[in-house]
């Protein structure tokens, strides 16, 4: 840390500068002794990009930034907010804290709070930090694991995020992630009442929870309809074979959930597709990446266009569908909207389709926005049609 970008009027530039241009910012010479242009360019370019992921850490006078890769790689505020929901008990310890979100969220909750970290940097700034923010959080450089193993603490919450990246590699098994979380599932589990493992969306949640054995609940958790992470959690008193999964769709005004476990999805049966009615419905990404593709026409009023082409369709609005929806208003097969299509502009999406949006927009030529929705599918005849929407909000 180079404390000197904490004299005010190196904040009041900082400040001054959030919207400045950082490419142009760093060709010119510092104006501050002591302090490199790369610094000055890093604090703002960081601070910049928690203005909407970190809130509070951007409306906190004082606070430290570190590099932007730190700042990618940190839970957003509304998923640790999500999360602190779950932890149980007064002692907590975060065993891979990196710039310290997720456990300055927990401090917020709990009396005892643990922060580990291997970066000497990240560790030195998140301290900083969260005495800016009045936090206590007792800090130790050190690797997570390694700690545990260090004493015969035992914890009411361990809470850990294992790297997806090994060696610059990008890793999609829990078991090739570091911390290797498998090979010290005892460990974490024997000092834990309660366990919480975070991982990135693109690992596969079938296999993660036979590698862990006994999950008790799986959390989606999508925010504005992007899937940003999953969290298993192994509860002591309520371990199982079908943990409960968790569809958390999290909106900046609005959050809500849908539920379900995965042996209810395999054993459920659909008897009949339909053609496009007069409302269409696109799932949250949580609810696909959860595999949840048949309950949604049990626990909702609307049936699905053809078995493996995720969109739904209704005769009446169900406005409580966990996912986008639209008007339908008119069909063409494929052929027939290539021949005809006067369409300049267009949000497209593809479901089940052999084109991707990118590929479909070069071919057609159509350019990407506007306010006419084109979903490129096939409907239960097998046949790859194309259906102009309107969208509702």
């Amino acid at each position: 840390m180079n404390k000197n970008l904490l004299n005010i009027e190196v904040q009041n530039f900082i400040e001054d500068n959030l919207n400045s241009d950082i490419r142009t910012l760093s060709l010119k010479k510092s104006p501050f002794p002591n302090i490199s242009t790369k610094e000055l360019a890093e604090q703002i370019d960081s601070k910049k990009r928690c203005e909407q992921k970190l809130p509070l850490w951007f409306n906190t006078p004082g606070i430290y930034y570190p590099p932007k890769l730190a700042i990618e790689q940190a839970s957003s505020e509304l998923a640790a907010r999500y999360k602190s929901n779950f932890i149980t008990g007064d002692d907590i310890i975060d065993l891979t804290g990196g710039f310290g979100v997720d456990t300055c969220i927990f401090a917020g909750k709990a009396k005892n709070v643990t922060h580990c970290e291997l970066n000497k940097e990240l560790s030195e700034i998140s301290e900083y930090n969260s005495k800016i923010l009045g936090l206590k959080i007792s800090y130790h450089l050190q690797n997570g694991v390694e700690y545990l193993r260090s004493n015969d603490k035992s914890y009411s919450t361990i809470y850990i995020d294992p790297s997806r990246r090994v060696n610059s590699k990008k890793v999609f098994l829990l078991k090739d992630c570091e911390p290797d979380i498998i090979h010290n599932l005892d460990l974490l589990r024997s000092r834990s009442e309660f366990l919480m493992i975070k991982t990135a969306p693109l690992l596969d949640i079938h296999s993660t929870i036979n590698e862990l054995k006994e999950v008790s609940y799986v959390h989606i958790v999508s925010i504005k309809n992007e899937c940003k992470e999953l969290l298993y959690l192994i509860d002591r008193k309520k371990c199982g074979i079908d943990p409960l999964i968790i569809c958390a769709l999290i909106g900046t005004e609005e959050s809500s959930s849908y539920t379900f476990r995965l042996s209810e999805e395999r054993n459920f049966g659909i008897s009949e597709y339909s053609e496009p009615l007069n409302f269409i419905y696109v799932p949250d990404v949580a609810l696909l990446k959860a595999g949840c593709f048949k309950l949604i026409t049990r626990d909702f009023n609307v049936h699905k266009i053809q078995q493996h082409t995720h969109l739904y369709t209704s005769a009446e609005l169900d406005s409580s569908f966990p996912g986008r929806k639209f008007k339908f208003k008119k069909a063409w097969s494929y052929g027939n909207f290539i021949k005809e299509h006067k369409f300049k502009k267009a949000n497209i999406i593809c479901k089940n389709f052999p084109l991707s949006p990118e590929k479909v927009k070069k071919k057609l030529k159509i350019g990407d926005g506007g306010d006419e929705y084109l979903l490129f599918c096939t409907n239960k005849k097998n046949e790859l049609i194309v259906l102009n929407c309107d969208r509702f909000i």
